[in-house]
């Protein structure tokens, strides 16, 4: 196995990209970082492959070299969308909000019609509102502002003070943990994180445990300032994103906004909205469920109370967010309350002429079907969506879980009917997985149908693109299914040898033949007859002629 898994990375550079793109959905950054690193071996510069590492950095914490790989990406083509929006959200997790500003921009103008270069664009906006203030929200003040200098100074001369005093012994720790804060501010900073530092900070003072060291060779008070470290630069993170005196002038804005005669503004509400539908995706793809469900239920509870002004588009959200409750519940394995959530999706697309929506809520409805065993109530659901599936894809799995629901309920006929279907879309698209998937289907249709001689050929073709896309499981899978019908196909042909030999001789005309010998000898019996009267005549013809000689013949027959 480890040498099949060194061939791998040395051999092709999609295998290793499809490896590291599949570690990187399953939250193992680490795994696919080496993936990634690999394929540029191969592949030196490749500007896709240089984001999708420096999107695993990102997830790492490492934004240094996140940061480069996205750079690396743009050198030698500054249009690159995807580069753009990483070093983007690079520079966002850095706290460059207004360099991220930048590149979104760029990226926006480059593809306006990609929403996450406008969601970069917005929260890059807010994040430097809530560090500086927006010219309508924050006014400069003499008192106010100088005293907060005042501050800032006086804080600065307290430290000075503290690393003079400091003695000489502690200056490398000092060193290493960082500038001494304010202990309320970095208190609100921290939250409850705030304790965690200080029981750290704590350890710091018990110098036997410090000087000991772990199996790693590391020691224990590296550690410990390793972890404070870390909560520094957090400190530093959400002081620049949002410092205190943004958070107290959020708290008075909050108020304001309870207040009845205020009216919401437009830009406030996308914004709540965008913000809030990107929390719940979020949760529920990092796996939390639970948390995606009450966010959406909470949205949901909060948008019902807003006036259609507020919200032109109230009815399109409110039925995506019961689709996105759905969604939740069914991770959750709540299948009844599932299927009251989408179909309540479903009914508000249809009230309000939504094709998209109806689309989306009709897929989610047949997944539930499915789930719970119900295949002929999915398969209806389903084909009713085909008219409005759009891509290819999207057919390719549409056609490929309809012919499966037939497979269960022993159609045979009809599963590898949508299983070819399946197949066309997925070759059109150019997918290899769905391919595998399909002809999967077909051939165990055709197992079901008694074609083992076609089955076994889809089998094979399903086997040529497992070993395509590195699928160890779908191989083992394949090769065992294979074997089961090619050992029907092999029992087939007997049988059918068996059906042609007993035809064969059912078939043969015993009768004919014993007709025709006996016809034979009666027609030799005819033969010999006719020559013995034929005989007879010539003797009494000649006996007649030559009488006395037939006496001489008698005469010598008595003597003999």
């Amino acid at each position: 196995m480890e040498d099949a898994e060194g061939e791998g990375q040395s051999g092709t550079f999609p295998s290793l990209m499809a490896e590291g793109t599949l570690l990187s959905r399953r939250g193992e950054h680490g795994k696919a970082l080496v993936c990634f690193t690999n394929a540029l071996q191969l592949q030196e510069g490749n500007k896709h492959c240089l984001v999708a590492r420096s999107v695993c950095y990102l997830k790492l914490g490492d934004t240094e070299n996140s940061l480069k790989d996205a750079e690396a990406s743009l050198q030698n083509d500054k249009t690159f969308s995807k580069g753009l929006y990483q070093k983007a959200e690079t520079l966002f997790t850095m706290g460059d909000f207004e360099f991220a500003l930048v590149y979104y921009h760029r990226g926006h103008k480059l593809r306006p019609e990609l929403q996450k270069f406008r969601l970069g664009i917005q929260k890059s906006q807010e994040a430097i509102d809530n560090s500086v203030g927006s010219p309508s929200s924050v006014k400069l003040e003499n008192k106010g502002d100088l005293c907060f200098l005042s501050r800032q100074a006086e804080s600065k001369k307290v430290k000075q003070k503290l690393q003079v005093k400091a003695p000489k012994k502690d200056q490398k720790r000092q060193s290493k943990v960082g500038p001494i804060r304010d202990e309320k501010t970095e208190r609100q900073l921290l939250g409850e994180l705030y304790a965690d530092k200080a029981y750290l900070e704590k350890l710091l003072k018990d110098e036997d445990l410090i000087k000991s060291s772990t199996k790693q060779g590391m020691t224990v008070e590296d550690l410990i300032l390793g972890g404070i470290n870390y909560l520094d630069t957090r400190t530093d993170f959400w002081q620049q994103q949002k410092p205190i005196y943004a958070r107290v002038r959020d708290r008075k804005l909050m108020q304001q906004r309870w207040i009845p005669e205020r009216k919401r503004k437009p830009s406030e509400v996308a914004r709540y909205i965008l913000k809030s539908m990107e929390d719940i995706d979020m949760l529920l793809t990092s796996g939390c469920p639970e948390e995606s469900c009450k966010k959406a239920e909470h949205v949901l509870k909060t948008i019902q109370g807003w006036s259609d002004d507020e919200v032109p588009n109230k009815n399109e959200l409110i039925g995506n967010l019961y689709s996105c409750i759905g969604n939740a519940q069914i991770e959750m394995r709540q299948m009844g309350a599932a299927l009251q959530s989408h179909k309540m999706d479903l009914g508000i697309a249809r009230e309000n002429d939504l094709p998209d929506a109806i689309s989306r809520a009709l897929d989610n409805i047949g997944r539930v079907y499915a789930r719970i065993g119900k295949f002929r109530q999915a398969i209806d659901t389903w084909e009713e969506k085909i008219p409005l599936a759009k891509t290819s894809l999207e057919k390719t799995w549409l056609f490929h879980e309809i012919g499966r629901c037939y497979l269960e309920l022993d159609e045979a006929t009809e599963a590898q009917e949508y299983g070819e279907k399946s197949l066309q879309s997925a070759e059109e698209e150019g997918d290899i997985e769905w391919q595998l998937n399909a002809s999967v289907l077909v051939a165990q249709a055709q197992v079901k149908l008694e074609d083992f001689q076609s089955a076994v050929m889809n089998f094979e073709k399903a086997l040529e693109k497992a070993k395509l896309i590195h699928n160890d499981a779908a191989q083992q899978a394949i090769i065992s299914a294979l074997d089961d019908a090619n050992k029907g196909f092999i029992e087939e042909l007997r049988a059918e040898q068996r059906v042609e030999r007993m035809e064969s001789l059912r078939d043969y005309d015993y009768y004919a033949e014993y007709s025709e010998g006996e016809e034979a000898d009666d027609q030799k019996e005819r033969d010999e007859n006719k020559q013995k009267e034929v005989e007879k005549e010539e003797n009494e013809r000649n006996g007649r002629e030559e009488e006395p000689e037939g006496e001489k013949g008698e005469d010598y027959a008595e003597l003999q």
